[in-house]
C-alpha cells in the first residue's frame, strides 16, 4: 500500500479527535517554524507551468494564514491566489455565488483550468466548487478537511452550527450534501492521524466516483497543514502534474520518510 491509496471505508461510528490532540495543535508553530528553516530546499522544487492556483483558508480564517504557501507556490512559478473574502466563518448563499464568480472570472481571464487548494472548511468549498464547475477546474487538493456528511467528525461542530445553523443556506437550496463523494476531477486529500480539529476518519476518500482520488498521510496539526514542509512537498507534487496525465503521489526514495504507510480504515 502507498502513502496514495484511496480507496478506504468510511466509519460507521464518528468522534472527534481527542482532547490531547486538540490541545497539541499549538505544535502548529514548530510546523510553522520548520517551513521557513526549510524554505531554501522548498524554494528549489521544480517549477510550475504557470496555471492558476486559488488558496481557500480554513474555518475562522483569512488568507493571512495561506501567504507563506501561496508566496512559494509563486516563487515556483504558479500563479497562486488567495480568496479575497476575509475571514471563512459564515456559508450562504452571496458567499457560494462569490466563490463562483470568481472561479469562472479566473477560469475566463486566463483560459486555463483553476487548481484549487483548500485548508479545512476550505477544502469542502474545494470539492463543491470542483463538483459546480469541473469545466473550470484543473484538480482539488483538501487539507484537513471534514469532507464526511456526519459532522461530529470535527471539534468544530458545535461552534460552526452556532454561527451557520444546523442548515446553512445552501444546504437547504440543495447544495453541500453528499460531502463524501469526490469531485469529477482528480482530488488529493492530504490527512493527518494527529489532527486535532477533524479527526482523521472525517478526511479520508474513496475512489467511488472518480477513479483520480487519493489519500496522503503526513505528520502533522491540523494548524499546520498548509505551511508543513511534507503537505507542501506533496501540494507541489500534485500542481506539478501536466494536465490530463494524472498520476497517484510516489514520494521520492528521500522524501518517503516525510509520509507514514499506515492503514487508514
Amino acid at each position: 500500500m502507498t502513502a496514495a491509496s484511496a480507496a478506504f471505508p468510511q466509519p460507521s461510528h464518528a468522534r472527534p479527535p481527542s482532547r490531547f490532540l486538540a490541545f497539541a495543535e499549538p505544535r502548529a508553530l514548530l510546523e510553522l517554524a520548520a517551513f521557513y528553516a526549510v524554505r531554501p530546499y522548498l524554494s528549489n522544487l521544480p517549477k510550475g507551468d504557470g496555471h492558476p492556483v486559488l488558496v481557500l483558508p480554513g474555518f475562522l480564517a483569512s488568507d493571512s494564514s495561506t501567504a507563506p504557501l501561496r508566496r512559494l507556490l509563486k516563487q515556483l512559478g504558479f500563479d497562486a491566489r488567495g480568496w479575497g473574502m476575509g475571514r471563512n466563518v459564515r456559508i450562504d448563499a452571496p458567499r457560494v455565488h462569490e466563490m463562483e464568480s470568481m472561479l469562472l472570472r479566473i477560469h475566463r481571464e486566463t483560459g486555463r483550468k483553476v487548481s484549487i487548494v483548500g485548508w479545512s472548511l476550505g477544502g469542502v468549498f474545494a470539492r463543491e466548487l470542483a463538483k459546480a464547475h469541473p469545466e473550470a477546474v484543473r484538480l482539488v487538493i483538501s487539507l484537513g478537511s471534514p469532507i464526511s456528511d456526519d459532522r461530529r467528525h470535527t471539534n468544530a461542530a458545535r461552534l460552526f452550527e452556532y454561527l451557520n445553523g444546523k442548515d446553512p443556506e445552501p444546504i437547504r437550496h440543495g447544495r453541500f450534501t453528499d460531502l463524501h463523494r469526490a469531485p469529477p476531477v482528480p482530488t488529493t486529500s492530504i490527512l493527518t492521524k494527529t489532527d486535532g480539529v477533524v479527526h482523521w476518519r472525517g478526511s479520508v476518500q474513496k475512489r467511488c466516483v472518480h477513479p483520480h482520488t487519493e489519500n496522503i498521510e503526513v505528520l502533522a496539526s491540523h494548524c499546520g497543514l498548509g505551511f508543513n514542509p511534507s503537505a507542501v512537498i506533496a501540494i507541489v507534487d500534485r500542481l506539478l502534474q501536466p494536465e490530463g496525465e494524472w498520476q497517484p503521489f510516489e514520494p521520492r526514495l528521500s522524501q518517503r520518510w516525510m509520509f507514514p504507510k499506515t492503514s487508514l480504515q
